[in-house]
């Protein structure tokens, strides 16, 4: 394939003693290393992927990478966002990731986009750059940046990880299939299991950023062969890699336009917003988890039938059928904190409601239930 990006000056004798190792490659050589030098990359997410990505495209020699991210450093990040630290908690991760690139490379030239991508502000971001990287870890962001590309006329690499899986792509609509030909329609806001409530192995991060790192360059540079109409899929558990091949759908509908993407995958804001006033917090294992080993007083409360009980519990949980809890039994107000679970959630979430109905100022369902407590906490649960 033709290189991306036309390459920039001659290096300087630092930049040809810091890229030795690279300008030797077989096939690369300095015209590559200047096209690197030359070529603007627009990364979409600082988290998981970004955070593996960015250092690896600024110490391979990218000349100006764009960061767009709207997110602060959580401490539940760092164990797989390694480009942040505990200084940067609290701080947008565009500025952090940022810092770790002017370690590496102060000649690296990074762009920082504190925003949210959407409909109304991508086409505007992505037009000065080259290609774009899709880190995000939500389906309407990927769609968008997709549509964003395809319009724009620039390549694709994407990525995607869950637990102990990884995806890696490319997209690039002037030379074969795009992501609506992997994924025509997106799955149904029930079907989606975020890191956050799946998890995610944390060196599965390095994987598939590395990944998609190498496709970057290898656009850019027009060595080797990319991912196009191709999807690399990595299984951590066994070690095991796969390629699974697929074609553009002959008779998809043209993109010629970008739309509401929250309402294409379910996610209407109108009707989200309409149901603000009366949703639940959510609370997951880990939260749980935390506040139990810190002895923080809490009530939680199993609402499911005594017969699923005898199967396993958590430790000191209080037994109350939903059915009882409807009647008035279970906490009083102001009695503290409560949380209550079930199986997975779809109980708990309306017993929280009937809680907060009850008058309850700090109540909370157990996202994925005492499934996902056992998973994370499993020696907390009697059997």
């Amino acid at each position: 394939m033709h290189p991306l990006v036309e390459p920039g000056p001659p290096l300087a004798a630092e930049r040809i003693a810091r890229f030795s190792r690279q300008l030797m490659l077989p096939g690369f050589g300095e015209l590559a290393q200047r096209r690197l030098g030359a070529a603007r990359v627009l990364v979409v997410g600082a988290g998981g992927l970004g955070s593996a990505m960015v250092p690896s495209l600024a110490g391979a020699g990218v000349g100006t990478i764009g960061i767009a991210d709207d997110d602060l450093v959580e401490l539940s990040n760092l164990h797989r966002q390694t480009s942040h630290g505990v200084a940067d908690l609290g701080r947008p991760k565009v500025d952090s990731l940022a810092e770790t690139v002017a370690a590496i490379d102060s000649e690296c030239r990074v762009v920082r986009h504190r925003a949210r991508l959407t409909a109304a502000n991508i086409r505007e971001i992505l037009g000065g750059y080259d290609l774009v990287v899709d880190g995000s870890d939500n389906f309407p962001t990927r769609y968008l940046t997709n549509d964003a590309a395809a319009l724009a006329g620039v390549p694709l690499v994407w990525g995607a990880i869950l637990r102990f899986h990884g995806q890696v792509g490319v997209a690039w609509h002037e030379h074969g299939p795009g992501y609506r030909d992997l994924f025509p329609v997106p799955p149904t806001p029930d079907e989606v299991l975020s890191c956050e409530l799946g998890g995610v192995l944390p060196s599965l991060c390095a994987t598939i950023g590395g990944l998609m790192a190498t496709e970057v360059v290898k656009i850019i540079t027009g060595i080797g062969e990319p991912l196009l109409g191709r999807v690399t899929t990595i299984d951590a558990l066994t070690g095991r890699s796969r390629e699974i091949a697929y074609t553009a759908i002959a008779d998809a509908p043209e993109i010629t336009s970008l739309i509401d993407y929250e309402r294409f995958c379910g996610l209407d804001p109108s009707e989200r917003a309409a149901t603000d006033a009366s949703a639940v917090t959510a609370m997951t294992a880990a939260d749980l988890l935390g506040r139990l080993r810190d002895g923080r007083a809490i009530t939680v409360v199993d609402v499911r039938e005594p017969a699923e009980a005898e199967f396993g519990r958590i430790r000191d949980s209080v037994l109350v059928p939903l059915a009882a809890l409807a009647d008035g039994a279970g906490p009083e107000p102001g009695s503290g904190a409560v949380v209550v679970y079930c199986e997975r959630d779809v109980r708990s979430r309306r017993a929280a409601r009937i809680l907060e109905d009850r008058g309850h100022t700090d109540v909370a369902y157990l996202a994925g239930g005492i499934a996902s407590f056992a998973a994370v906490a499993g020696e907390l649960v009697q059997r």
